[in-house]
């Protein structure tokens, strides 16, 4: 009886995310990339001025499609290889990794000498000869979430890209057909966290598909970060209500400036939160230090309290807090609680006995 092998796309015990390069640009490892752009490439002047907008306000790559899947085969399609020619021109223009979608395994050679990053869309999410064609790209690769797909299904088509030798792979959660009408599609966004603790490639999600209307792709957004997506792509255009396909969930200039404020607040308390966890985390670490310090002098005899080094600690951290623009008065009394803590911290790691000896003060 054979045994199925390990999968590679799922998470081993131990492992941490994927981090996945485009350039300059890190998916995973707690970097959070936006990319911005347009539905679909138009005109060499359309994409500049697009792509201006995204970079202007803080994008980490361009997308631009040159070729369209279309439900409707009287819908636009693209430019096919012009529009390649000038989002790889525009991308070495605003200095921003670019990303488009490639459709056919005999496409895949020509879209990955213009782009940077290859994207797998919706609709090929189970092309099996294009997803082993991407592999042999050697470029990154984006895989959008089929439609219909189950996670495990998803898991399966990146597992495809995996064994074939590359392992760049970002997954992406772009919405799946649901019986709900008032949106285009519905954002899984449950499947984030379950992905990330199933695999360890990282996960981002796609607001304006899933959606399909530019005035909910904050919010989405939003709630794609707060369960912990490792990234978004979002559609900009300059002239939405113009564009030649998906306008309405095509965010202009002020809808991303405002996504991207958004985001920005959102990334500001995360830092503050992770900071605050640090400072937590060196505290238990400095009465640690502190106990052993104690004990240490305890065992050679030695008096517990030291008040020329707390005056020593105080005095330079108080300088120091004047050159750093804080208030020095704050600083003091701050350390003086964080002395009075590691003092007791000592009397209760101590014997009674060494406890008395040292008396009330003992050192810092």
């Amino acid at each position: 009886m054979s045994s199925q092998p390990a999968l590679k796309s799922h998470r081993s015990e131990g492992s941490t995310t994927t981090v996945v390069r485009v350039g300059p640009v890190q998916f995973g490892g707690g970097s959070y990339p936006v990319i911005a752009g347009p539905c679909a490439i138009e005109s060499d002047a359309q994409m500049m001025r697009t792509a201006e907008i995204v970079s202007r306000n803080g994008a980490s790559m361009l997308r631009g499609g040159a070729y369209k899947p279309r439900t409707s085969p009287y819908s636009f399609q693209g430019l096919g290889p012009e529009g390649l020619r000038i989002l790889q021109k525009t991308g070495q223009a605003t200095g921003l990794p670019t990303i488009s979608e490639v459709m056919e395994p005999g496409d895949v050679d020509l879209v990955a000498s213009h782009v940077d990053m290859l994207q797998v869309g919706s609709r090929n999410m189970q092309n099996f000869p294009l997803l082993c064609a991407v592999a042999r790209s050697g470029k990154p690769v984006l895989l959008k979430r089929g439609l219909a797909a189950t996670v495990d299904e998803w898991l399966l088509a990146a597992e495809y890209i995996l064994d074939g030798g590359n392992t760049q792979v970002v997954l992406c959660e772009r919405g799946i057909r649901t019986f709900e009408t008032r949106t285009r599609n519905t954002l899984d966004i449950g499947a984030v966290p379950v992905v990330k603790a199933l695999s360890h490639l990282p996960v981002i999600i796609d607001p304006s598909h899933a959606s399909g209307r530019r005035d909910l792709i904050v919010p989405f957004a939003l709630a794609g970060r707060a369960v912990g997506a490792d990234g978004i792509m979002v559609e900009v255009h300059d002239e939405p209500d113009r564009a030649l396909s998906d306008g309405p969930q095509q965010l202009d200039a002020a809808g991303f400036d405002r996504l991207m404020e958004a985001l920005g607040i959102v990334a500001v308390r995360e830092d503050i939160d992770r900071i605050d966890r640090q400072i937590l985390r060196l505290l238990a670490q400095r009465l640690s230090h502190s106990v052993e310090i104690g004990q240490a002098k305890t065992a050679r005899g030695l008096p517990l309290h030291s008040p020329g080094r707390e005056a020593e600690i105080l005095a330079g951290l108080t300088a120091e807090a004047e050159g750093s623009g804080l208030d020095p008065l704050v600083v003091r009394a701050l350390f003086e609680t964080i002395l009075h803590q590691s003092r007791r911290a000592q009397r209760r790691a101590l014997s009674p006995l060494a406890a008395a000896a040292g008396g009330s003060r003992a050192g810092a």
